[in-house]
């Protein structure tokens, strides 16, 4: 008698488990409690300094948080599934200079190069995937690799100089202008920001919704259990990746649209911020439960630390020093959560 490959029957003790874990996880008090993070950073920072509550600054905290954001949206999947991508930051950056190869060196259209840089994103992140499902290479060591090899390429295709998106007109307006701005003046939420919250409810009703979303929780949940139910747990691993992926490339137009630059010595290090947004926002780094919006919380958290340490004048390196504490105690608290569920 054969198993049909990848039904999704809700009787099959993966999805089962995946649901368990969904039911069980206290996903609403971790969001809570996040948000209530957020909020009395908010205060504190707006108490210590007068500058942090401005107009300016905060449009600031809400730029910086749209490329953050987007890299923990697609580390979101990923690390539900129990994997890891180190690879965000500067798959980011080589999306974003595959882009400027396409606008600025072969002066192609617009829409070819924001085309080239998801699917640059979601080849590279299918390659990861590859690495990991079929190989069997750990996630840590497959995106480590490939974290240095885009890096290394990155650096190799721009002849490690910048490359300037002068010649291109309106490729500011992705990330820079703003939509609401033209109805609200006295509102210019940057079109980067409306791009993050778009992408966070696409993807929200992809997790919750699909059948992607529900193979990603139940591979996070017990994946030798959803093999032994006839699902393809390769493909399924492999899509989710190269989903990853696609979403780093629309970072990485964010990025470059930014700085109107593809910039490729940039990269490494946010991935350690994307990571960080995702622990912190309630997302289990053993796998199996996560939300989006939970995500997005601790993305604001990470940009509003930053931006208020840089108001107050603290030291670079002390900022990295907080940030790894923040870190160790976010992973601290999802080791205790998982021992109380």
């Amino acid at each position: 008698m054969t198993v049909p490959s990848d039904t999704p029957a809700l009787a099959n003790e993966g999805l089962a488990s995946s649901l368990r874990a969904r039911l069980f996880a206290p996903t609403a008090l971790q969001k809570l409690l996040a948000f209530a993070s957020l909020i009395l950073l908010l205060a504190f920072f707006g108490f210590a300094s007068p500058a942090f509550l401005q107009i300016d600054n905060i449009l600031g905290i809400l730029q910086a948080t749209a490329v953050n954001g987007v890299l923990a949206i697609a580390c979101t999947f990923i690390i539900i599934t129990g994997g890891i991508d180190l690879s965000v930051g500067t798959l980011m950056t080589f999306t974003a200079v595959i882009c400027g190869v396409f606008l600025t060196y072969w002066h192609l259209p617009m829409w070819t190069g924001v085309l080239a840089a998801i699917g640059t994103g979601a080849l590279c992140g299918t390659i990861s995937g590859t690495l990991t499902a079929k190989m069997k290479i750990p996630p840590f060591i497959a995106t480590l690799g490939m974290m240095l090899l885009l890096k290394g390429l990155s650096l190799v295709v721009s002849a490690d100089k910048p490359i300037y998106f002068t010649d291109t007109d309106n490729f500011y307006m992705i990330s820079q202008d703003s939509l609401i701005g033209y109805f609200l003046p006295s509102l210019p939420v940057p079109n980067g920001v409306l791009i993050l919250f778009f992408l966070a409810i696409v993807s929200s009703i992809t997790l919750n919704r699909t059948a992607l979303g529900r193979y990603t929780f139940a591979l996070g949940s017990n994946e030798e259990a959803v093999r032994l139910s006839g699902v393809n747990v390769d493909r399924w691993k492999i899509a989710i990746y190269a989903l990853g992926g696609a979403i780093c490339g629309i970072a990485g137009l964010l990025i470059a649209s930014r700085l109107n630059s593809a910039q490729p010595a940039l990269g490494q290090g946010y991935e350690l911020e994307a990571i960080a947004a995702v622990v912190i926002g309630g997302t289990s780094l053993s796998g199996g439960s996560g939300t989006i919006l939970g995500t997005i919380i601790g993305a604001f958290i990470m940009s509003v630390l930053t931006n208020g340490l840089r108001i107050m004048s603290v030291a670079q390196e002390w900022q990295i020093v907080v940030t790894g504490l923040i870190i160790i105690l976010a992973v601290y608290a999802d080791i205790l959560r998982r021992r109380k569920s």
